[in-house]
Order: structure tokens, then C-alpha cells, then sequence
């Protein structure tokens, strides 16, 4: 089969378009015949080395769409011919022909109801929506009416994690970009209030009248963090899920914390996929829920043959990129 591999790490440009074994499910397990796969910010940084004992050649990929191939002998509730969005974040795979994938993180389109929903958007949903819906309902608690700040608005996880938390309950929700015309494209995905970066604390104070902001989540890292906690409100959090900017990590006095009665959180998908994937696969239902009644828009702007997989890690990489990129990997 076809798959877009890792030969080494390096830039875009190390991503080799080449042929591979067909895997076989295990036991607990199915494989896809992929339509479409999403590309997300977690792919780059297995493309450039970041993430730690990552064997090569490796086939990049946390999310798809597709048929299902074939079922491991101990699956249950799935079937052969099933179109299907899936995980495959555990062990990747997704910029390929064929994925193989725990069966616990494989998705019937069907559970969505009445309301269809096409084979882009589902390949695009399963990792940003899915991490924006536990952000805001199993890690930050967002209680009813609270004020939530989201860096990085316009990109794939933050343009989704606005129209979540909009969808819980939220009361003002405000999102941060890096450049002048992304502002426009995140007010339209339900933010309230949308600032660059560079200038987003002067004018988060002014709009919550000097009180800041019950939640913040950070993709972005570096002085953001800093930043952000300032902003918090006693019992506010702050979510860190992302180093986009490459930035060294920061140090956070925790007796700081205690004093100010804020807190710092962590979510890796990828983690708790491996160590609860029942608890991500409820949070995915629930995901795909919001978008198939168009809750949740999942917006596709750009979609690209998979031997153009490095044109996408290159937008990402250069901040060029709104919403969600998909690869088109099916024939």
C-alpha cells in the first residue's frame, strides 16, 4: 500500500511517499481502508524529532476516516464495510493506505444520528473537536457562564474549542491570533471578541471590566503562559496543550499558586488514549454528536493528495494555516 513515511527527522521535505506492508488488526483491533486523514500540529512534531523514542521509518497520521478493512477476532459492536472516524493517534498510521487502530477509538458515522455527516469533515473531527470537548468538560470543568480564553483561535484545536465551549454553557469566549487576518475568520467561528496576540492582555482586562478570565487554554507556550496567568481569576485555570511556539518551558512558582488560588493543567490526547481510551472514546461520541447537529462546524480550508503531505506540515509550521487541512488518501 501507499503510506507517506518519516525516513528521518527533518523539515516538510523528509516526508517520502512510498510503499509499505498492509497491517493486520490483532485481536482488539481493526484496520481502515483510509478515505481521508487530518493533519495536525502533533504530526510535525513527530516530523521533526520533538517527541521522544519515535521509531523510523515512521507513518505520521492521529486521525481518519474510512471503511472498515477488517476485525480483529475480540471486536465487538464493529463490522466489516462500517464507514467509520477514527483515533489512530496510539500508533499512528493515519497518512496511509490502510491503518490499523484500537478498536475502543474507531467511530460508526451512523452514532451520529439522523444528521449525515461526510467523510472530510469526519476525518477532521476526531482529534481537534474531541481535545477541544475534554479541555472544556473534563479538565477545565467550565461551569455555566464562565469566561474562556483560547490562544491560537484560529487554527485547527483553537477554532474548535470556541464553539465548544460556546455549545457548554460558556458565557464570553475570546480568542487570540498572530496576525490581522486571522481575526475575521475566528469571530466566525463563535468567538465573541477576537485580539492579536501581542496586544490581547490590555484588552482582555478591558472587556472583562478588570476582572479577567475563568479559563485560559494555551497551545501556543512560552511567555503566553506567564501572560495568561496573570489574567486568570482566583479559582481560574489555566490548560497548557501545546507548544507551538517552540519556546523554552517555563517555571511556575507553585507556592504562587497556592497564594493566587489558580491552577495550571495539563492534556496530552495522546497519554490518555493509551491509558483511558474508554474515557477519550466517550468524549469522541459526544464530539461527533455536536458536529453532526452542526453544534460544531468543523471547517475544512484546505484538502490535498497525500503525496502533498509536506505542503500541509509546511502552512502549519509557517502560521499560514486556518482551520483544519485534510489529506486525500483514498481512491
Amino acid at each position: 500500500m501507499r503510506a507517506m513515511i518519516i525516513p528521518q527527522f527533518g523539515e516538510a521535505e523528509v516526508l517520502t511517499l512510498t510503499n509499505v506492508e498492509v497491517p493486520l488488526p490483532g485481536p482488539f483491533e481493526v484496520t481502515i481502508d483510509v478515505a481521508y486523514a487530518g493533519v495536525n500540529y502533533a504530526e510535525v512534531l513527530f516530523r521533526k524529532g520533538v517527541v521522544q523514542d519515535l521509531p523510523l521509518p515512521f507513518v505520521p497520521g492521529i486521525e481518519v476516516s474510512g471503511t472498515i478493512r477488517e476485525v480483529g477476532e475480540q471486536v465487538k459492536g464493529l463490522h466489516v464495510g462500517q464507514q467509520v472516524a477514527a483515533l489512530s493517534i496510539v500508533g499512528g498510521g493515519g497518512y496511509a493506505e490502510v491503518v490499523k487502530v484500537p478498536s475502543d477509538l474507531v467511530f460508526p458515522l451512523a452514532e451520529a444520528g439522523d444528521q449525515a455527516i461526510n467523510m472530510i469533515s469526519a476525518a477532521a473531527f476526531p482529534s481537534n473537536v474531541t481535545t477541544a470537548y475534554m479541555i472544556i468538560s473534563n479538565v477545565s470543568r467550565m461551569l455555566q457562564g464562565e469566561t474562556v480564553l483560547v490562544h491560537a483561535a484560529a487554527g485547527g484545536v483553537g477554532s474548535a474549542i470556541g464553539q465548544v465551549a460556546k455549545s457548554l454553557g460558556a458565557g464570553l469566549v475570546i480568542g487570540t491570533v498572530g496576525s490581522v487576518e486571522k481575526i475575521a475568520y475566528a469571530k466566525s467561528l463563535g468567538y465573541d471578541a477576537v485580539f492579536l496576540r501581542g496586544e490581547f492582555e490590555d484588552q482582555v482586562k478591558k472587556l472583562t471590566g478588570g476582572q479577567g478570565v475563568d479559563i485560559v487554554v494555551d497551545p501556543v507556550g512560552g511567555s503566553m503562559r506567564e501572560s495568561s496567568l496573570q489574567l486568570l481569576k482566583p479559582l481560574g485555570r489555566l490548560i497548557a496543550m501545546g507548544n507551538a511556539s517552540d519556546a523554552e518551558d517555563v517555571k511556575q512558582s507553585l507556592n504562587a499558586l497556592w497564594f493566587s488560588s489558580k491552577a495550571v493543567l495539563g492534556f496530552n490526547l495522546q497519554l490518555l488514549s493509551m491509558v483511558a481510551p474508554q474515557l477519550v472514546a466517550d468524549s469522541a461520541r459526544k464530539a461527533l454528536a455536536l458536529v453532526a447537529r452542526g453544534e460544531v462546524k468543523v471547517d475544512v480550508t484546505d484538502l490535498l493528495p497525500l503525496h502533498n503531505a509536506w505542503e500541509a506540515h509546511k502552512q502549519i509550521e509557517e502560521r499560514r494555516s486556518t482551520g483544519k487541512i485534510v489529506l486525500k488518501v483514498g481512491s
